[in-house]
């Protein structure tokens, strides 16, 4: 009684519009199923799409009416609109709890979106729940949206939940839950990888449906590997022999046939594992045998099925009587008007010949009749067949069909198939010579530069080499023949370039072999040819070789060369050609014109081209020549991984001065460590020095401005020796510039040492307390810009130029010079007494106390007065005691430069100033009670500096 109250409410509702679908989308779907053009059509679906927008913005839609504006959308989807605006309704849809809703937004999302869109995110959660709902019917739409959405991202997600519906007590779910580990498998199969036992066990459900959606995967997993599952066999024979007999429901028959997609899946199966396997071919027999006995030839599934056994027979090793029982079901295809059956009598033919030739021949004439067929698909398929089946006794009239039907044809892919085909059918079952060449020359007028090089490149090969047999008359048959065709066919117009080059190399070498042709007839025909296609460089420079070759042969022979006009005007033509190739053709013709027998015959022996070349790839013939041109005083050859690196040991520049080899290539090893010795003008490179570990001294002190300046000349120096001189005389830098720590010398030129003669002039012997290397690094831009300025290195220059500051000024010349060389009659500049700046340098100067002095001056004085001493008349301008005066000044200077000569290493080994000689020149000057600056200041400046 519900069931009729149910069928009640259904016919109400069609006839209101269409089970529950309102008047509205059914005119939608009448005006453009009625819809005249495209045009028509595309306005009424932009008119729909407006109508949708509105009304999917309204508040509180009904759900009934969201159902039919989801369907409205699927269907503008489906016309190739975008209904990208209503996605997020559907998938709020698939939140809903109505069962109907909720599947009609599965259904949406599904057509909607794709793995990769970013709505996905939005459902898996809601595909999570609905996964453990206790509704089969909710769970199955979950699963349907599944194997479309989930993508290898969201695999783990689900990939528990769907492992647990294999045991779901509706075979509806357990065979949908199959086919998402199938589609897990195919995005990622090391994800379900520990999941294969599965797919055995459901091998063996209860359920028809669930076992036939078991075979899919197992399909790919056998496939990828057949030696895992060689224990199935006999599972898929016992499943296949169930099938056969009819023990399925009838609801899984279609055409009488039971069952017959799981029997095509299970006959691909077995087709992989019994591929070269006897035993599990023996199995296969009997049930193989019952299947072309049961089989309905007139139906198109029955067709399929029989199809399906020839190829499985045709993988496995099978017994005569299925081979003749595929051959009457080919011969049935073959004999069919229809041209699919054909189609597949011509296929199963194909694969049948492989192990039984003669299945073929019984069905020769019914192939040949394919050929004439007006299918255009049947032909091609009836053309692989043939090239299989071609023999020596059938190839004439195969390849002859096959070269008509490459003339019909307007496709030049196929046609290039077709080309290499006859060539490689004609190279081996090529019953004469003559026919061989007819073919040759058939394949390359008609299918021109479409045929593939390599085939050119073959047939001359074979020309050359000939058949492979000692017999000689017949190569010179088959060239003779090969010529005399080729004469014929020169003259033609419009030849394929390929075709040209062929014909081309082909004179060259035979033309005039057998001295049927004269060598001028040849040559007139060549030159035809390069003036005939005068734009085809290619062809033209076959041409000039083909000359070549004929001029060569008649010199070496010992005939006279007669070059004709036309000859002489191409060559001359091609000595002025832009082309570099043909120029150097023609020069090379030329050139070989006016040689001797003996010398073109070295140079083109007559029929060589099939000789081995032997090549000496050391060049040992050039030995002589080497060994007198070394001899002459030319520089010997270096190799290419001497020049590239390690062509010279860093630590032997002075052997390099005698034995220099020229090479431009660049030099990657790392610079050795500085040396110390006589520089020539450097050319300046930095690199960082690592500073030594020293262990300093503790009976010797170390001043503040020698520490200062050996830490700024250890951060970064000067490599100068080895650096080859750019400019100038070339030669090597041997050394480094001398250290800027060296210690200035005294006027006689030698070095100052210490009382304790332990420490030395040299920056790299010099001691170094701990506290140097907290010293932060200077910054080597700065270093490269100073070396550039100054033309040596920054620690020097720093020196210098604290040094002039105190008074220095270098001699002239002394400039790149160490300070040892410095004359002896430098004169030592008068210090500057104003400057009362600590002494940050290495300069003598600033540590000399004025006060010091003046005390000494003082003393000087009282010794030539008496006992007193007038300060005063010391800076009186009174001139009666001019010369006093003059007395005064020279011995102050004097004073000065023997106390700067004698102090020179206290300044060295003294650390700051003294504090109590400071105070003791305080009193003395306090005693005296003036200030001698405030009598006569300007001549106090003047006398002091």
């Amino acid at each position: 009684m519900e069931q009729l109250k149910t069928i009640g409410r259904e016919l109400a509702m069609g006839s209101q519009g269409g089970f529950g679908q309102s008047k509205e989308f059914l005119d939608l779907v009448k005006s453009i199923g009625e819809s005249r053009s495209k045009a028509e059509e595309d306005r009424i679906v932009l008119s729909e799409i407006d109508i949708l927008k509105r009304k999917l913005l309204e508040p509180d839609v009904p759900k009934r009416k969201m159902k039919e504006y989801m369907i409205r959308l699927v269907y503008i989807e489906m016309l190739g609109h975008d209904a990208s605006f209503g996605y997020i309704h559907a998938v709020k849809m698939t939140h809903d709890d109505n069962l109907l809703l909720k599947r009609t937004g599965y259904l949406a999302v599904t057509l909607f979106l794709d793995e990769d869109h970013d709505l996905i995110i939005l459902i898996v959660n809601t595909i999570q729940k609905d996964l453990r709902s206790d509704n089969y019917l909710v769970v199955c739409a979950a699963l349907n949206a599944v194997c479309r959405l989930i993508n290898e991202e969201t695999i783990p997600a689900v990939l528990p939940q769907v492992v647990d519906l294999l045991n779901h007590g509706k075979e509806a779910v357990r065979k949908k839950a199959i086919m998402a580990l199938h589609r897990f498998h195919r995005k990622s199969p090391s994800s379900v990888s520990h999941l294969v036992s599965n797919f055995r066990r459901k091998l063996c459900d209860s359920d028809p449906g669930v076992m036939g959606a078991t075979l899919c995967p197992l399909f790919d997993l056998i496939s990828e590997d057949v030696a895992s599952y060689k224990d199935l066999v006999s599972s898929f024979v016992g499943i296949l022999k169930q099938v056969t007999e009819r023990k399925l429901p009838k609801s899984y028959d279609y055409h009488q046939m039971p069952a017959p997609f799981i029997q095509i899946k299970l006959l691909k199966i077995m087709a992989l594992l019994s591929s070269g396997d006897k035993s599990a071919s023996e199995m296969m027999y009997m049930v193989l045998g019952d299947l072309f006995r049961k089989c309905d030839s007139s139906t198109n599934i029955g067709n399929a099925i029989l199809y399906e056994c020839i190829r499985c027979i045709s993988c496995i090793i099978p017994s005569p009587k299925l081979l003749e029982d595929a051959a009457e079901a080919i011969s049935k295809f073959l004999k069919s008007d229809s041209h699919n059956l054909k189609y597949m009598g011509i296929d199963g033919l194909g694969r049948l010949i492989k192990i039984s030739s003669d299945i073929a021949e019984q069905h020769q004439l019914a192939v040949i009749d394919c050929l004439e067929d007006p299918d255009d698909t049947l032909k091609r398929k009836t053309f692989e067949l043939l090239y299989k089946m071609t023999k020596s006794s059938n190839v004439e009239v195969i390849v002859d069909r096959m070269i008509d039907y490459m003339i019909s044809i307007n496709d030049n892919h196929y046609k290039t198939e077709i080309a290499s085909r006859c060539v490689e059918l004609a190279e081996q079952f090529a019953p004469s010579n003559q026919w061989f060449i007819q073919i040759m020359n058939k394949v390359f007028e008609h299918a021109g530069d479409l045929v593939n090089i390599k085939v050119a490149h073959n047939l001359m090969r074979l020309i050359a080499e000939g058949f492979g047999e000692d017999d000689d008359d017949a190569d010179n048959k088959l060239r003779l023949s090969a010529v005399e065709s080729y004469l014929q066919i020169i003259s033609e117009p419009k030849l394929p370039s390929l075709f040209l080059q062929v014909i081309s190399w082909v004179l060259g070498e035979y033309g005039t072999a057998d001295g049927k042709y004269s060598a001028s007839y040849i040559s007139g025909k060549l030159c035809d040819v390069a003036d005939a296609y005068s734009s085809d460089e290619t062809v033209k420079g076959y041409a000039v070789s083909a000359l070549m070759k004929i001029y060569a042969f008649e010199i070496a022979s010992g005939r006279k060369v007669d070059v004709l006009p036309e000859c002489q005007s191409l060559i001359e033509e091609l000595l002025a050609s832009h082309s570099t190739d043909l120029q150097q053709r023609a020069y090379e013709l030329q050139a070989l014109l006016a040689l001797d027998a003996r010398a073109v015959e070295s140079i083109l022996p007559l029929d060589a081209s099939c000789e081995d070349i032997e090549v000496d790839k050391d060049l040992s013939f050039l030995n002589g020549y080497i060994q007198q041109a070394i001899e002459s005083g030319a520089q010997p050859y270096v190799s290419e991984r001497e020049r590239s690196g390690g062509m010279f040991e860093t630590t032997d520049y002075h052997s390099q001065d005698h034995h220099e080899v020229t090479s431009h290539a660049l030099r990657f090893e790392a610079y050795e460590l500085p040396k110390p010795s006589v520089p020539s003008q450097p050319s300046a490179a930095l690199v960082p020095v690592p500073e030594p570990s020293y262990y300093s001294e503790p009976h010797q002190p170390i001043s503040t401005s020698s520490s200062v300046s050996e830490r700024e000349s250890s951060e970064i120096k000067l490599r100068l020796d080895g650096v080859k001189q750019k400019w100038g005389r070339p030669s090597y830098q041997s050394s480094t510039s001398a250290s800027s720590s060296t210690p200035p010398q005294a006027a006689n030129g030698t070095s100052t040492h210490s009382d304790g003669g332990g420490v030395a002039s040299s920056s790299s012997s010099k001691p170094r307390s701990s506290y140097e290397s907290k010293k932060p690094e200077i910054d080597p831009e700065k270093q490269r810009l100073a070396a550039s300025l100054f033309g040596g290195s920054s620690s020097s220059s720093r020196s210098d130029r604290k040094s002039s500051s105190g008074g220095h000024k270098p001699a002239k010349g002394t400039a790149n010079k160490p300070l040892a060389t410095v004359p002896k009659e430098s004169p030592i500049p008068v210090p500057d007494l104003l400057d009362f700046d600590e002494p940050t340098g290495t300069s003598d100067v600033a540590a000399t106390d004025p006060f010091k002095e003046l005390e000494g001056l003082m003393e000087s004085s009282r010794q030539d007065g008496g006992g007193s001493t007038d300060v005063m008349g010391l800076y009186s301008t009174d001139a009666s005691a001019p010369v006093k005066t003059t007395t005064s000044v020279d011995s102050l200077l004097s004073e000065l430069s023997d106390s700067s000569r004698g102090t020179y290493h206290q300044s060295q080994t003294t650390k700051g100033p003294n504090s109590k000689e400071a105070l003791e020149k305080d009193a003395l000057v306090r005693q005296m009670g003036v200030n001698p600056t405030s009598q006569n200041p300007t001549l106090f400046k003047d006398l002091l500096g």
